[in-house]
């Protein structure tokens, strides 16, 4: 929700729909069989600045940090009208909540999911209604049982899901509860932790680790359960790093076998001169590759699922790929506000964009003319040009 609200009326409002239409969906263009879950927060989330009041969560906007009251996630939701609504919870992302906050988290987060059962029904009109999914805090069981048992004694029957912002925390789920899908707004580095948090009961997640990967150029090429281990006993890389110099000449697809777009049509040494090009059809050819992978690989745990097999598959998993992905040699597009916050005393984590041109009139007026057949070494050692690596 955080990620519309860069004016007062975002422009998603006035789209100008049928009344059964999601006015969100048409706004993304996102097609019929996908489901549209709207959330209060992007995730991962930047931690804001002001701290959360009893109607309202600070968020961070594209204009900078500002609040969202509950009414008004309500009244978007009714205009918006999503497959899969996230309640809002009152969480701490900064720093480890205390006693007082502790106190006021249940309560704030249930008197916002009342409001949004209010909302909801007030503006029925004989439409399908979204699925509800409602936070189980990142909190011991005790300070929010009060929360849960009004959850589990008068709005039971409203509920299609939780939300989960730690494994942890899915013991607190009332036991008549339990049956529902729990969602994971949980940090995921890599695919072992998917799995491991499958193994705790997590049903679904959001991912950010994908987009992560493909903006550093990263080749998803993990698959599960995986061979077996080599003979060497080596474990066998997650992903590949295309910006490496190992892929200029290389006219094999990103993985052999792989029946998505990119490795259909394109190979690795095309796919490396793009990111060394700095062409946006690098990153999207990686992200078409890397959703892939991760579609087959959900694929094959919920086989591994029925097959009652997952547990000595993940273990083989875990035996075989190693846990971190590689490193990038590489520049991905420019991180924005939403995406990192820098501390006091870190450095840019992008290149200057651009510079005064008096910067350099004094090394330019001293340069000589170069000469019409002057090549880029020439120009750059003049001071005419810059090699980028």
């Amino acid at each position: 929700m955080e990620k519309s609200l860069s004016s007062p009326t975002p422009a998603v409002y006035n789209i100008p729909v049928a009344e059964h239409i999601s006015r969100l969906r048409s706004f993304i263009a996102l097609h019929e069989d996908a489901l549209l879950v709207l959330g209060p927060r992007r995730h991962p989330p930047v931690p804001a600045r002001a701290a959360n009041t009893n109607t309202s969560i600070s968020i961070q906007t594209a204009l900078g940090f500002s609040t969202l009251e509950s009414d008004d996630y309500v009244a978007a939701v009714q205009k918006l009208r999503p497959d899969i609504i996230l309640g809002m919870a009152d969480n701490e992302y900064s720093k480890k909540p205390g006693v007082k906050r502790l106190e006021k988290m249940g309560d704030r987060t249930l008197a916002w999911f009342q409001d949004l059962v209010a909302g909801l029904e007030d503006d029925a009109n004989g439409l399908p209604q979204p699925a509800l999914f409602a936070p189980v805090l990142p909190i011991q069981a005790g300070q929010q049982s009060d929360y849960l048992d009004t959850i589990e004694e008068e709005l039971a029957d409203r509920i299609s899901g939780w939300i989960v912002y730690d494994p942890a925390s899915i013991d607190s789920i009332p036991a008549t509860m339990r049956r529902l899908p729990r969602l994971a707004m949980t940090d995921v580095w890599g695919p072992q932790d998917i799995l491991n948090q499958i193994s705790l009961g997590i049903d679904a997640f959001v991912l950010s680790f994908v987009g992560e990967a493909t903006d550093a150029g990263i080749a998803l090429t993990f698959a599960f359960p995986g061979p077996e281990r080599s003979l060497g006993g080596n474990r066998v890389p997650t992903g590949i790093d295309m910006w490496s110099t190992a892929y200029s000449s290389d006219v094999f697809c990103i993985v052999e076998g792989c029946t998505c777009y990119t490795c259909k049509n394109h190979h690795r040494a095309f796919i490396r001169h793009l990111l060394d090009a700095k062409e946006m059809l690098a990153w999207v050819l990686l992200q078409i590759h890397n959703y892939h992978t991760l579609d087959i690989f959900f694929a094959n745990v919920r086989q591994s699922i029925r097959n009652a097999t997952f547990e000595d598959d993940r273990d083989l998993f875990a035996k075989t790929f190693e846990r971190e992905f590689p490193t990038s040699t590489g520049r991905g597009p420019r991180l924005r506000g939403y995406q990192v916050k820098s501390g006091p005393d870190e450095p840019r984590r992008n290149l200057q964009a651009f510079r005064s041109l008096e910067d350099m009139q004094d090394r330019l007026a001293e340069a000589p003319v170069p000469s019409s057949d002057a090549d880029g070494k020439d120009l750059e050692q003049q001071g005419f040009a810059e090699k980028l690596t």
